[in-house]
């Protein structure tokens, strides 16, 4: 007989502490992602490794319990993305979530060809300067640039070091693409000489407000890209700045993720996958710390001895390596964080996180 009184869902058993490697789905945020793993896992200890837009799809790493506690070494890893760059439209956003901000002018648009691509694309890889997107999650005075931007305030967000290791033409399309109707004269200036001083190189002033209102067709280039960049790189900004280059304006289409350090999509699950193992195992399966580990950092072995020091937080003989390493007993488990420094003239492996202490 069915209760009358509602149940309250059955909470599932906890996951291990270990990764999920989730490829993320279309217009979902990385917030809701985590927010489904929670219930899938069993517990709130869950977290993510680097934010991916609501438009952008691919993966993302997250980690269970004891897990959330390496993300912060994940978070910086280099990562690859396959993109589509639009040419001939700007947006508010630099990518199609935006409104349309400008145009292209159509002989700017026509005149793109691989030599110019390819000149722009090499002026844009390698260590760059490169200014963050304004909708973006940067503090400005303690606030979010999105936020800023959304209240209607302007934002102004200084250049910061990057490295685009790799910057790819997969393939080149022209098309056309419906804006809104607009002033016709409301596009870029092709001829540098003929800009505006004041103005960002390239950026003319609005051409339409989104909506339901009539649209008309602009021709458009289409360009697939796969890029390999440093933490903290916007995918959007390089197809804003490429734009720029060209003098045609420019923001992304589609952005996936393949991979976010040792993490590749191979190896992701979607959210519906995960769903219905859980469900059929009755707890959902992670990546086991020890391989979490393995994928991000360099591994040192340990004796029994060094096993024991660690797990009661004392320093141990130096690994002779200038990064963390992941310290794995002769079992295999995940014991510590190692780094090498110097304590009274000597160099010694300090643990700078332990996961396994002595009991």
């Amino acid at each position: 007989m069915i209760s009358p009184t509602p149940q309250a869902p059955v909470r599932r058993p906890t996951a291990a502490d270990g990764f999920v490697v989730v490829d993320k789905p279309q217009g979902w945020t990385s917030h809701d992602v985590v927010g489904r793993m929670r219930r899938l896992a069993g517990t709130r200890k869950v977290g993510h490794a680097g934010t991916l837009d609501p438009m952008a799809t691919g993966v993302l790493v997250l980690g269970i319990g004891k897990a959330t506690r390496l993300l912060t070494y994940v978070v910086g890893a280099d990562k690859d993305y396959d993109a589509t760059i639009r040419l001939g439209v700007a947006t508010t956003t630099d990518d199609a979530e935006g409104a349309v901000a400008a145009l292209g002018d159509p002989g700017a648009v026509e005149r793109v060809d691989r030599a110019a691509l390819d000149a722009a694309i090499a002026d844009l890889t390698g260590d760059i300067q490169q200014v963050p997107t304004k909708v973006s999650a940067i503090k400005v005075d303690g606030r979010r640039a999105y936020a800023l931007v959304r209240a209607g305030q302007e934002v102004v967000l200084q250049a910061r070091p990057v490295t685009v290791s790799r910057f790819g033409v997969l393939d080149v399309r022209t098309a056309t693409a419906a804006v809104p109707d607009g002033d016709p004269g409301d596009v870029y200036v092709d001829d540098p000489a003929d800009r505006d001083p004041d103005a960002r190189p390239g950026v003319a002033p609005t051409a339409g407000e989104p909506g339901d209102g009539p649209t008309r067709d602009v021709p458009v280039v289409d360009v697939d890209v796969r890029v390999t960049v440093s933490s903290g790189t916007y995918v959007r900004a390089l197809a804003r700045d490429l734009g720029a280059a060209l003098g045609t304006g420019g923001h992304l289409t589609m952005l996936r993720r393949t991979r976010v350090g040792g993490y590749e999509l191979a190896g992701a699950r979607t959210l519906e996958q995960l769903e219905e193992q859980a469900d059929a195992d009755g707890t959902l399966a992670t990546l086991p710390l020890a391989e979490a580990a393995r994928a991000t950092f360099p591994v040192r072995e340990l004796d029994d001895d060094e096993v024991r020091a660690l797990g009661y937080g004392q320093w141990v003989q130096p690994s002779g390596r200038p990064e963390v390493l992941a310290a794995l007993s002769p079992s295999g488990v995940l014991v510590a964080l190692l780094e090498d420094t110097r304590r009274r003239g000597e160099n010694v492996a300090k643990p700078v996180l332990v996961l396994a202490p002595a009991s």
